[in-house]
């Protein structure tokens, strides 16, 4: 009986909510409802029920999951003209049902979005020396992450669509205010360009096309049907990149803001990039300054992690206690975004996105001969094929900066650099001096590997004496670098201050040779107006080290911070008139997210509904 009240009180709610198509924030007993805008109460009943709340907002997002003895309903926000419905049955769902895939998994993903990101990534060290074996780099992945939505195109498959050779594919991203529209083969796999507002997105292309053909290849018979099925519905995908991939400079100082990370913050999440009306031949075209955090990479790896989730292949939600299903999303991004590049690169952008902080060394490019091979025309089926059966030889260990150290980005507003264009004279200069380009490479492969050592042994340290480490850490961040050696009173406090100025030594050796490496080869891997920000940036107090990441350039720069000293190295970088983001160090690499990232600023308005 007391069960039933508790269901009749449910109704009552969803019937209240359906008769109220603005604010409400009704109270029910000890129970209180609040959502915001119209909301629609799709189906009521003892022993299921559907709520579908329609916002005025481009999003679909669960809202909360609640629980009522053994009474569940899950809230959904939905919008876009696009109702999605999501059922519960009266029993808690346990982590064993979590984890069953098979045809119910995919039934369930028929009417739900699957979100997916990937992080961007900052090379610490290893730029350049990284595109060949053995050579290492650390890369760090980042907070700034990129967004792939994935979600049926058409609510319904139509009767004759079993008679279809060809499915619908959809690419929007809002960012650019572009839309892309498709025909997916269901015979090859490939797709072709319907309508489009610009040139297209070669990356999103060959994810989609390399994801369905990895999930051909991956299921048996009977879960090629219902592949088949899904496929039939459409695929409807939205990519979204956090701000801190490109440069908002421009839009901050016309709005007569500081450079800060307080201005970037103020702009809305996932903005706009502007486009330039003055181009020459009259047609606007987007600006793409951007800061060099790998989008697209990032990009690559979200929309292949999110539509292998969403067919099955892989279940995203048990990484914590699985993480086989990396394995495959790294291989078929590796291989989606080596081919939309048009070369098999050094592939650390994408391992850092699926993977997150490395040491990384490099596969051999032989893995992927059979996806080169199918630009001319081999069967895409057979290519994946030989693709996940291949000898994937490259390594990673998860590295992160050590304790009480963080990661901050600056962008001096310099407009970003070519990275293919300066590999490719690197390249040359070492074709015509190899003698002088390998002494090059063999002293910088020894200064990255002993800065590597370095953090590793401050890591080691913090862990065997935190007291220790963290009073020298506190001891040196008022000061400069040259000041700390004067510490080293006590033996176990002097190890900790002769790691850090050996991190710092091997990063400005790394620097100088890089220099020499670009004026060899005539190309800005740290130009002139870069040294003398990294140099002013090394000398300031609390700083480890500053470095430009990966090949260098114009991009935004890095520096390691101790403590808290980061503070006051934003502000030391607004009067040099350098941009400081919000990027800072993240672990995490592919994530499978709880909803549209575009909701998170209303979340917080609305409430969740309580039954006690």
């Amino acid at each position: 009986m007391q069960n039933k009240n508790r269901r009749g009180r449910w109704v009552s709610v969803f019937e209240q909510l359906a008769l109220n198509t603005e604010v409400l924030v009704k109270e029910l007993n000890t129970s209180t409802v609040a959502f915001a805008d119209s909301i629609e109460c799709k189906r009521i009943s003892s022993r299921r029920c559907a709520l579908s709340l329609s916002l005025a907002l481009s999003v679909v997002r669960p809202v909360h999951y609640c629980k009522v003895e053994n009474f569940c309903v899950l809230i959904a926000v939905s919008c876009s003209g696009t109702t999605f419905t999501w059922d519960s049955p009266l029993r808690e769902t346990s982590q064993s049902d979590r984890a069953r895939e098979g045809e119910a998994g995919r039934q369930r993903r028929k009417t739900m979005a699957v979100v997916a990101s990937a992080p961007g990534k900052v090379l610490m060290t290893g730029g350049y020396l990284v595109l060949e074996r053995p050579n290492a780099g650390i890369v760090l992945s980042t907070n700034a992450r990129f967004y792939a939505i994935v979600k049926p195109l058409h609510e319904e498959i139509k009767p004759d669509s079993w008679a279809w050779v060809y499915t619908d594919v959809k690419l929007t991203s809002p960012q650019l205010s572009r839309q892309s529209n498709y025909k997916l083969s269901l015979k090859n796999l490939t797709l072709q360009t319907v309508s489009s507002s610009d040139s297209g997105n070669p990356f999103v292309e060959h994810a989609v096309q390399y994801a369905v053909a990895a999930a051909h290849a991956k299921f048996d018979k009977n879960n090629k049907d219902e592949l088949h099925k899904l496929l039939l519905q459409g695929l409807d995908i939205t990519i979204l990149g956090c701000n801190d991939f490109y440069s908002y400079r421009n839009q901050i100082e016309a709005r007569g803001l500081p450079l800060t990370p307080e201005s970037l913050a103020a702009l809305p999440p996932f903005a706009s990039i502007t486009f330039n009306a003055e181009n020459p031949t009259g047609e606007c075209k987007p600006e793409v300054a951007k800061t060099g955090l790998g989008s697209s990479a990032a990009m690559t790896s979200a929309v292949v992690a999110a539509l292998l989730h969403y067919f099955g292949v892989v279940n995203l939600s048990l990484l914590l206690t699985d993480s086989s299903g990396l394995d495959v999303v790294h291989m078929i991004a590796q291989s989606a975004h080596c081919i939309a590049q048009g070369k098999v690169g050094s592939g650390f952008d994408v391992s850092s996105a699926v993977y997150g902080s490395q040491r990384y060394v490099r596969f051999s490019p032989d893995v992927l001969s059979s996806a080169q091979v199918a630009v001319k025309g081999m069967p895409l089926d057979d290519v994946i094929v030989d693709i996940l059966n291949g000898k994937w030889d490259h390594e990673r260990t998860k590295f992160s900066l050590p304790p009480l150290m963080s990661l901050l980005l600056g962008e001096p507003g310099t407009g970003g650099s070519s990275t293919p264009s300066m590999v490719g004279a690197v390249k040359k200069w070492q074709k015509s001096d190899p003698q002088n380009a390998q002494e090059t490479w063999t002293k910088l492969s020894e200064l990255n590997s002993t800065l590597e050592r370095q953090f590793n042994l401050l890591s080691k340290l913090a862990k065997e004496n935190w007291d220790v480490y963290k009073r020298t850490i506190d001891r040196c961040i008022p000061l400069k670098s040259d000041k700390w050696i004067e510490l080293g009173t006590d033996p176990r406090e002097e190890v900790v201050v002769k790691a850090l100025l050996g991190a710092r030594e091997a990063m400005l050796g790394i620097r100088n040779l890089m220099r020499s490496m670009g004026q060899a080869a005539g190309v800005p891997i740290e130009p002139e107006s870069q040294t003398r920000l990294l140099d002013a940036t090394m000398g300031m107090e609390g700083v480890l080290l500053a470095g430009v990441p990966g090949a260098g350039g114009f991009d935004a720069i890095f520096a390691v911070t101790l403590g808290d000293s980061n503070q006051n190295l934003v502000k030391a970088w607004s009067l040099l008139n350098v941009l400081a983001l919000l990027v800072r160090e993240d672990p995490r690499g592919v994530s499978l997210e709880t909803g549209d990232p575009r909701t998170a600023g209303i979340m917080s308005n609305i409430s969740s509904v309580r039954i006690e």
